[in-house]
């Protein structure tokens, strides 16, 4: 039986500051940069256990694809070239233990975790290579594939909801009635889907469930409770109310229990890593979920009487603000005084821009309340808005350079991932809260500008939309191609043929 496997950068710590005990091996396919192969901190390099060139080249360190690397590399342990290798490994670990070495920044969304999970046979069944689907197997093909999908489904999937929900928002601000219904009811229906799949996978996967949740984007779970209470605040001023409370309700109670769970999981665990690198943008969402209770609150307390919901809507609005300073000030100091790697800058900056839009769209609501129900005065909650959204503005250029940057010099391949609804939010938020303070403060220029932006982000939408059915649609039938192949007979004693490679 292995004993204790951890995970360590190579040029984190030496032996004597790390106190793991175990043989320590490097991992990696290439030798890292910057380290001295003679006196190096290491006992072993195993090469051969390293991810194929072509998953490394595919993965490109993107934490969003990190559910299917891991899926695709599990694969590849079962070949013979890594079953060799691992084997080696395993008998390190079960004679000394072992200390898993890498080069890479971020160790919980690398190889070396999928590793140490699978050699001490956390996963090892997912390692055996897919073979041909038998005949007649068709249902039970397809149970299994909905089953390794909610296995492998993001803590962010949600975002698709909330891109589209607040794009709904957008062309219903336009005037674009029907395109506006169109993407409402998309939303309505990948919320009834994904809902029960985050349910599914907290029931049936809880180990992978509660390591997402303690890991470095667990604040991408709060899409859950932001996706509810968007729908809540689009549905509220001509549908339903019961519907539009109901939602709200959801999204109160859920942003109630990850607004504290979150923090709270992150700051009493000790299996976290312990550099400033694992700070991403999926942080502002923190404050995102505060100011989604705002809105929604705020929305439908212009259709209801009582003084709660302006209440909740008033302490949404300024606990967000704070957290979004607050989170501001980390992920700035993370950008600025770390190196930034290419390939680690990924569409989750934008939510930078977006926190603060969706900051300005709660104070713009809170403004459009009967007099006497707010706990602040208008011009505290106008003035702030005003500041925010120049920064947000100010915040577009940036980051627009810094994806010319990332794709244009860097040329990092631009892929769909689920990262791309993590654009689609903050274009369609900052659109709405353009038009919406234009008409609060009686600025016709910027009503005109946030109609036209508006536009924009149904584009972004489309294309986005677009790239995930055709990248769904390539997956399921290369999947149908790989599965329907008659599996070759080969003479005995010749070598198992090697896994078919995955293209993304």
């Amino acid at each position: 039986m292995a004993k204790q496997i951890s995970c360590r950068r190579i040029d984190e710590r030496t032996p004597s500051e790390d106190g793991q005990a175990g043989e320590r091996v490097l991992v990696d396919r290439v030798w890292p940069e910057g380290v001295r192969r003679q006196g190096a901190p290491l006992d072993h390099w195993v090469r051969e256990v390293a991810p194929s060139a072509e998953l490394e080249r595919w993965y490109d360190h993107d934490p969003l694809r990190f559910d299917e690397f891991r899926r695709r590399y599990l694969t590849e342990l079962g070949d013979q070239e890594h079953r060799q290798a691992a084997a080696r490994l395993r008998d390190l670990a079960e004679r000394d233990g072992l200390v898993l070495l890498s080069a890479g920044h971020d160790l919980a969304h690398s190889h070396t975790a999928v590793l140490a999970e699978w050699l001490t046979g956390g996963d090892r069944r997912v390692s055996e290579p897919p073979g041909p689907t038998p005949a007649g197997s068709g249902p039970y093909g397809f149970r299994a594939a909905v089953s390794a999908a909610v296995a492998g489904l993001n803590s962010g999937a949600l975002a698709f909801v909330m891109g589209t929900g607040i794009v709904s928002t957008a062309l219903y601000v336009n005037g674009a009635a029907t395109a506006s219904a169109v993407l409402l009811w998309t939303a309505l229906a990948g919320f009834a889907v994904l809902v029960p799949a985050y349910g599914w996978r907290l029931l049936r996967h809880r180990q992978r469930f509660v390591a997402d949740l303690l890991g470095p984007r667990a604040f991408a779970f709060l899409t859950l409770a932001i996706s509810s209470n968007v729908l809540a605040a689009r549905i509220a001023p001509d549908g339903p109310i019961a519907v539009a409370g109901a939602f709200l309700a959801f999204g109160a109670l859920g942003w109630l229990l990850l607004d504290y769970g979150i923090p709270l999981a992150l700051i009493t665990t000790l299996k976290r890593d312990p550099t400033f690198d694992q700070v991403n943008g999926t942080w502002f969402l923190w404050a995102v979920g505060s100011e989604s209770v705002a809105v929604a609150a705020a929305v439908l307390a212009r259709t209801t009487s009582g003084p709660v919901l302006p209440a909740l809507a008033v302490v949404c609005w300024s606990v967000g603000l704070l957290q979004y300073l607050l989170t501001a000030a980390i992920v700035l100091a993370r950008l600025l005084a770390r190196p930034v790697r290419a390939e680690g800058l990924m569409t989750s900056v934008w939510i930078f821009m977006g926190a603060a839009a969706i900051c300005v769209l709660a104070g713009v609501r809170l403004i459009a309340l009967p007099p006497g129900t707010l706990l602040l005065t208008r011009p505290v909650i106008a003035g702030s808005s005003v500041v925010l959204w120049a920064f947000s503005s100010w915040l577009v250029p940036l980051l627009l350079a810094l994806g010319v940057w990332r794709h244009a010099l860097r040329r990092i391949p631009l892929h769909y991932d689920l990262g791309w609804w993590n654009l689609v939010f903050p274009i369609g938020m900052y659109a709405v809260t353009t038009h919406e303070l234009g008409r609060a403060t009686g600025t016709s220029w910027m009503t005109t500008l946030g109609r036209w932006e508006g536009w924009v982000a149904a584009v972004v939408w489309a294309v986005a939309f677009v790239a995930m059915v055709v990248t769904m649609l390539r997956r399921r039938l290369g999947g149908r191609a790989r599965s329907g192949c008659p599996a070759r007979r080969r003479r005995p004693g010749s070598p198992a043929p090697t896994p078919p490679e995955t293209r993304p």
